[in-house]
């Protein structure tokens, strides 16, 4: 009841002020509300080569993207902590004539924009293992008011970005949607693995950091963020058993929440290496085996047709928690394994089916073939309609 409380109060306090500066004109300008970034990175990149606007970042929790700063950006840490940043944060979301958010803000709920303007949810995954939004499980113990929020929060977007009609269908249901939301043009920053020279420039970056991987392949570790991390004291792959079995032929390379590699004692530092802060796509470039759970890593790793192993120790807890949009083994492109002994077997058998792999990544990544980026811009600044 506090935390309703709380909400109420500072939405209240937003929308006010957004009332206030929705009075003044709508300039050319694109205001952008980062949580995550590669999206936005990519799609802010298409509007400055397309059009004149002046570009405005608000950059959230958890964003880590440094935005270079040039004459006609700006880039403003939005927290309600920094109070003149928020209160210009807010001047620009009600004065741009486009507004793009790559995750869930509340905020939203109480920004009724002026009808001339365009706002996309570019949302931070290419597909969707388990389920969220209106389908999520965790609702049910939500008060009725927060349930209200989340569908206003919804019906703001007047599109929705996807990469396929699975992830049509899933924003549908999750944000109970309309087809007419749903923009069909890729998803920005899977360009990224379509362009030789910036994909080998990443690579070459990383062969620089990590000379060890001009020796030896690399097995990456990209588990979920879980919403109990914070009292979990270690990770659930057991780093000794990984270094006896493959440190003669592998390394092994750990993308962690803060949460848990805080706690993270490597006695194997030319073995185990944490690549927490890097970014996960350059990472992807480079790995030869992927073992992940129910992250949306795969829909984009799948570009590159490279092994993926699901090591989903604690599938059923999970699965009664947050829910999976379909069965969970029948998705994944990949071996599920729910213990050490069994995720050693299948790398040192090499149990994969590169061809179940191209079929996972045509049937997400549909709509996301190099040019998402161009094609979002097109629709949302240039159509007629």
């Amino acid at each position: 009841m506090a935390r309703e409380v709380a909400v109420s109060i500072y939405l209240f306090t937003f929308q006010l002020i957004f009332n206030i500066f929705k009075l003044f004109p709508l300039k050319d300008k694109t205001t952008f509300v980062s949580s995550f970034g590669r999206n936005i990175l990519y799609t802010l990149r298409e509007v400055e080569k397309q059009t004149e606007h002046r570009i405005v970042i608000l950059k959230t929790y958890p964003c880590n993207i440094t935005f270079k700063k040039l004459a006609h950006r700006r880039i403003i840490n939005f927290k309600f902590s920094y109070i003149l940043n928020w209160i210009f944060g807010i001047y620009h979301l009600a004065t741009s004539k486009k507004v793009f958010v790559d995750n869930y803000f509340g905020f939203l709920a109480v920004t009724a924009f002026n009808p001339d303007v365009t706002c996309v949810q570019l949302w931070h995954a290419a597909g969707a293992i388990k389920q969220f939004g209106l389908r999520d499980l965790s609702i049910e113990n939500r008060p009725k008011s927060a349930f209200r929020r989340f569908k206003a929060v919804y019906q703001r977007f007047d599109y929705i970005i996807v990469g396929s009609e699975k992830m049509a269908d899933i924003f549908k249901e999750g944000f109970g949607v309309k087809n007419k939301q749903i923009l069909r043009t890729g998803i920005p920053r899977t360009d990224f693995f379509y362009d030789d020279e910036a994909t080998e420039k990443a690579s070459e970056a990383l062969y620089a950091y990590f000379p060890i991987i001009k020796e030896k392949k690399v097995i990456l570790y990209a588990p979920t963020y879980r919403d109990n991390e914070l009292n979990i004291h270690d990770i659930k792959l057991d780093i000794d058993q990984m270094y006896r079995n493959f440190h003669n032929e592998y390394v092994l390379f750990l993308s962690l929440h803060p949460a848990i590699k805080a706690n993270i004692k490597n006695k194997y530092p030319d073995f185990a290496f944490d690549v927490s802060s890097y970014n996960i796509n350059h990472m992807l470039t480079i790995a030869d085996i992927l073992i992940t759970d129910y992250s949306s890593i795969p829909f984009e790793f799948s570009l590159l047709n490279k092994p993926m192993i699901f090591y989903a120790y604690d599938i059923d807890q999970y699965a009664e928690e947050r829910g999976f949009w379909e069965n969970y083994e029948e998705l994944v492109p990949g071996p599920v394994i729910e213990t050490m002994d069994e995720l050693i077997r299948v790398i040192h058998s090499r149990d994969f089916d590169l061809g179940r792999i191209r079929e996972f990544s045509n049937e997400w990544n549909k709509y996301s073939r190099g040019v998402s980026s161009e094609g979002l811009v097109n629709a949302v600044y240039h159509s007629k309609e």
